[in-house]
Parts: C-alpha cells; structure tokens; sequence
C-alpha cells in the first residue's frame, strides 16, 4: 500500500501559531533525517487522522511533497488528543534507499489455532510484545511480522529467535544479544 500526503512549509512556530493551523484543519508536523535541516510543515488533518488509522501506515514509505519535492519518509513519532479523535502534532523522517533504519514492525500470530496448545488443551496464546524493534533497509520493510505457532503447547514461551525475519530483517535485541520473550502460551483460567 503507497501512501502521499502534501505538506506545507509553516512560517510561524509555537503554541498559538500550532493553534491556528488545528483550527484551520491542519496538523503541526516536523521533517528530518538524511543530513538536511529539519523543516517545520503542516499537513491535513482529515487525510493523516484516517490513515494513522491504518496498520500499514506506520510501517510505510510515504511520499511527501514538500515545496514541489517528493521525499520519501516514514512517521517516527505522532501525538494524539487525550479525549477528542485529533492528531496534535507528527514527525516524518527522511529515508534513503541502502541506509539502514531502525523501526518497530507490528507483530502477529498465525497457526494458533492449529496448535495442540489450543485444540486439545485449551490453552490461548498471549502476545508480551505487539511490535518489535528491527534494523532494515527502507526499501524492504515488511508490513509486519509473523509469529508461527502451530507446533507450540501449554506452557510455551516463545522469544524473539522463534520469528521468522524476512531477508534483509533483523532484531536489535537479538543482535545485542538479548533474546527477548514475546508470547506465552497458557492454559485457560490463569
């Protein structure tokens, strides 16, 4: 999925001038990364609110035209309101092609179902970690990573070394050393 968004460049900063651009529909936004100047930029509201909303969103490369110029970014950070669905503020960050990054890819499941922990003892599997932090270049990033449990049973702990990275995909922890748990396998009413 390829996503674009228009950015505009703000001239005024600061908590009044990010005021004005909310009420005028726009979100206060920051773009930095690849030895350039970070640069201060608004961008619709209606069009990030909806695709923040989206899991593929946050692991894309997102083409964003600042000032007839396309970069390619990712979002590294967004802050939402506490109560009212609106994005108060978003950083992208300048990606290039053959310079690894680091970026937290969504994790999932699969095969639970098929278990022996599931079908025969009644035992559900039960994520520590919904997302894991890896180092990859920008032009392979998977839309997220999967956790094979088919051949799991009741009392399993399965760690970052059970998930199959992609090519060209690799933990941080698990390259320190440090082989993280991330799902339990446990039986029903504990």
């Amino acid at each position: 999925m390829s996503f674009k968004i228009e950015a505009q460049v703000r001239e005024e900063q600061g908590t009044g001038a990010s005021r004005r651009l909310r009420r005028e529909g726009r979100v206060p936004a920051v773009v930095y990364g690849a030895g350039e100047t970070p640069a201060a930029v608004s961008v619709d509201h209606k069009t990030v609110f909806f695709a923040l909303q989206k899991e593929a969103f946050h692991t894309a490369i997102i083409k964003l035209a600042l000032n007839g110029k396309e970069h390619d970014v990712i979002v590294r950070d967004f802050q939402m309101h506490p109560f009212r669905q609106e994005v108060r503020h978003i950083d992208f960050q300048i990606v290039q092609a053959g310079k690894p990054i680091k970026i937290r890819l969504p994790l999932h499941v699969v095969n639970a179902e098929k278990s022996q922990a599931v079908k025969l003892q009644n035992s559900r599997v039960a994520l520590l970690n919904t997302s894991v932090e890896v180092l990859l270049d920008p032009k392979h990033i998977p839309s997220e990573l999967l956790l094979d449990c088919e051949k799991v049973v009741a009392g399993d702990v399965l760690h970052l070394s059970d998930i199959q990275f992609p090519e060209g995909v690799e933990s941080t922890a698990l390259r320190r050393g440090a082989n993280l748990a991330v799902a339990t396998v446990t039986a029903a009413g504990k």
